[in-house]
């Protein structure tokens, strides 16, 4: 089995990363947090036109959309819009999904339609209270069921899988935030990347990514659950991994609201516990193969 990307799927990452750099994409999520969607709105027009919410049933594809996302810490409830929702056949430009007790709040869903997947359906939801997130740009409602839209249908997979693939974005664009940091920043005559400390750090997190980031594609092919899981603790902890040597090279600076590489921090410590805990995918992983 070859986990190499093919050149249409290389283009599709080449396409989204082009139109995210040429967005403000941090002063879009620092308005996202603040309440104030029209920018993130117009992100999501922008991906709507190259087609990302048409892969749902193209899980590589789809993963290798979201790993662009993450790279650019795109905020909004992406998962639930592109991957949940096209799967369960709702109508909505912009939804977010609760899907009990392993998603119990509905993202974003001042700004989206929400939905509530339980057992015996799919129901339109009512906003019941607004909770907080480590993450601003996060925003978190807890939601009732209301009336039915369609029957059951198993989706938490591809949310994982679609987080998984964020998280190693995420951890990208932490790696690379850092390597051209350390190249400007300078101490005792040197920029700080010459030292071999440095050096180990960040490249520690690139293996760690690099080891990940095909468990992430194999699950996108296999689809099964022990898969999944095994992709998203991989990712999360290459991701992590990427946020604390992100923040030891940077300094104290690096965690100040001013600066960029916060939102991206932030989001990968909400986003690790989030569709799921780390304990939750080692449990489902310990039962595939025992």
């Amino acid at each position: 089995m070859k986990f190499t990307l093919g050149a249409e799927q290389r283009e599709l990452a080449a396409s989204v990363h082009a139109l995210l750099s040429d967005a403000n994409v941090p002063a879009a999520t620092r308005a996202w947090a603040a309440g104030e969607h029209a920018a993130g709105l117009d992100l999501f027009k922008g991906l709507a036109k190259i087609g990302a919410g048409e892969l749902a049933e193209y899980p590589v594809e789809l993963a290798v959309v979201f790993e662009e996302l993450g790279r650019h810490a795109v905020p909004g409830p992406l998962i639930e819009s592109y991957a949940v929702a096209p799967v369960l056949g709702l109508d909505a430009e912009l939804a977010t999904v609760a899907l009990p007790p392993d998603v119990p709040y509905a993202l974003d869903a001042d700004v989206a339609t929400p939905f509530v997947l339980l057992d015996d359906g799919v129901y339109q939801a009512e906003i019941v209270a607004q909770h907080t997130s480590v993450d601003p740009a996060r925003r978190l409602f807890e939601v009732r069921s209301g009336e039915p839209v369609g029957p059951p249908t198993e989706v938490l997979d591809l949310g994982v899988l679609c987080q998984a693939a964020q998280l190693i974005g995420l951890g990208r664009g932490l790696l690379e935030q850092s390597a051209t940091y350390v190249t400007q920043r300078r101490q005792f005559g040197r920029a700080i990347g010459e030292f071999q400390a440095v050096k180990h750090h960040l490249a520690d997190v690139l293996v760690a990514l690099e080891f990940a980031r095909p468990l992430v594609h194999a699950a996108a092919v296999t689809g099964t659950a022990e898969d999944v899981s095994a992709a998203r603790v991989a990712a999360a902890d290459a991701a992590y991994l990427a946020a604390r040597a992100a923040l030891q090279v940077h300094g104290a600076v690096g965690f100040t609201q001013e600066h960029d590489l916060s939102l991206w921090l932030l989001k990968v410590r909400a986003l690790r516990s989030a569709w799921g805990t780390q304990t939750f995918h080692r449990r489902r992983v310990l039962d595939a193969i025992t």
